[in-house]
């Protein structure tokens, strides 16, 4: 088959390279950003001077009639045009003729990859930060409902301070928020066009780069050509915040499978979002977080790909990049699919109040309670009521109480310097409330917290 570029070249191409060189068979999921971008260099190249109306007008009736064949799946796409901007030239050029052939005047494959590329990475952004989004709402849905369940806090995985649970779900939401964030200033920082760059060095053409970049939603232009076309830090942006995200979807999926289990038996995922076992019919497994958390690793290694092809490269473009679009088209595949599900995971989810309350009497949560009231009511150095505190809770644990059960009585022979008027200070409902600096876990500033992300949610518009 004759290459479009083949004037060179005394020799057909083998087929074996055809195999190993060609993008067609991934990068066709661009042929929307490509068919849009040759629209607006037409435009221009009409505006220009270097296009006729009548030549315009053609481009366009047929780039409507390729657009209509890849979507009713009747264009045929073949490995030995290589990529889909060969594709779609050529089977413009068969539809409308030699106005076909002008198309590309102006520019090159380099910056119209770039181009394709780059506005599906742009859109991707913000229709991941959209789901994320809808999955933040439904957090704090079900925080606002939980602002005064208690919860035991972990530090080390171990019981440490009673919480509640509408506080401790309100942490993701500020992990997805700062995601959100990461997403739409990545595409902000990103959307400057890059056709017009042709290969490397611009045109001789007399071209309005400024033209198209308004006609395909760009804020401007790229001031260098030469870095515009080697550039993908729009990729590798994406890549890595796809990665953070996934990454605190993982550890709420791990929370969401401890506390499933029975040793906690926090929540019960729905037996929509949960499997069995081939062998054992009791069983209900998690399996919808587990995938969250091992997908984490899937996006890793999307990263660390292409910042392995991208750091030895020499100016300007090469055709190592081509690696660029499999690992990020998996890795946004991968996070729309995981947001979408743990959306639904989360909201179909049993929550279990009795059982998170039951294990806050184990750990001894409110023994930081007693040493704060050891140091703001009997003056005594923190150093020293930490180790009373420590002896109360040794003595709670020979009575096989948790220290929010233990009598005044005991407590005294532990130090008589400790007054009755502690007792209210141990139960856990009180610990948790007392906690009430600003961002802290006491119901009121939970509330409060639960507000802060509602006026956040109601105000992004993406």
């Amino acid at each position: 088959m004759e290459k479009m570029w083949s004037g060179r070249f005394k020799q057909s191409a083998a087929s074996l390279l055809d195999d190993f060189n060609a993008s067609i068979m991934f990068d066709r999921r661009l042929y929307r950003e490509d068919i849009e971008g040759s629209l607006a260099h037409a435009a221009m190249l009409k505006e220009q001077g270097i296009l006729s109306a009548e030549e315009l007008k053609a481009i366009q009736e047929g780039m409507a009639q390729v657009l209509e064949e890849i979507e009713s799946n009747v264009f045929e796409w073949k490995i030995g045009d290589e990529d889909l901007h060969m594709a779609i030239e050529k089977r413009l050029t068969a539809i409308i003729g030699e106005a076909g052939g002008k198309l590309h005047t102006a520019r090159s494959r380099n910056d119209q990859v770039a181009v394709d590329f780059r506005r599906y990475v742009l859109r991707k952004n913000l229709e991941i930060a959209g789901l994320l989004k809808e999955v933040t709402e439904v957090i704090v849905a079900i925080a606002k409902e939980h602002t005064t369940t208690l919860l035991p806090g972990m530090t080390h995985l171990q019981h440490a301070q009673p919480i509640n649970f509408g506080f401790h779900l309100l942490a993701y939401a500020s992990m997805f928020k700062r995601d959100i964030e990461r997403f739409v200033d990545s595409r902000r920082r990103n959307n400057i066009s890059p056709l017009g760059c042709a290969a490397l060095a611009g045109t001789p053409h007399n071209i309005d780069r400024r033209m198209t970049a308004a006609a395909l939603g760009f804020d401007a232009p790229s001031v260098n050509c030469l870095d515009t076309v080697s550039d993908r830090d729009f990729a590798l942006e994406i890549l890595f915040n796809i990665s953070t995200m996934m990454m605190h979807v993982s550890r709420l999926a791990e929370e969401l499978i401890l506390w499933s289990s029975y040793e906690f038996g926090f929540v019960e995922l729905s037996d929509e979002y949960s499997t069995g076992s081939s062998i054992m019919p009791q069983k209900k497994n998690p399996d919808v977080p587990e995938l969250l958390r091992g997908k984490t690793g899937r996006v890793n290694g999307n990263l660390i790909a292409l910042l392995t092809v991208m750091k030895g490269l020499p100016l300007a473009y090469n055709k190592d990049t081509q690696e660029d679009k499999e690992g990020v088209f998996d890795s946004v595949d991968t996070a729309e699919l995981s947001l979408n599900i743990l959306r639904e995971a989360l909201r179909t989810m049993a929550i279990k109040p009795h059982n998170m309350e039951k294990a806050c009497k184990k750990g001894h949560l409110s023994a930081t309670d007693l040493a704060d009231y050891l140091v703001k009511q009997c003056n005594i150095p923190f150093r020293t009521a930490h180790f009373i505190t420590g002896n109360a809770v040794a003595r709670a644990e020979e009575l096989g109480i948790d220290l929010s059960e233990i009598t005044y009585t005991e407590l005294q022979q532990v130090d008589e310097r400790i007054g009755e008027d502690v007792m209210p200070l141990l139960a856990l409902e009180h610990s948790m409330n007392a906690r009430r600096s600003e961002g802290g876990t006491a119901t009121e500033r939970t509330q409060e917290q639960v507000a802060y992300f509602e006026n956040y949610l109601t105000g992004l518009s993406l």
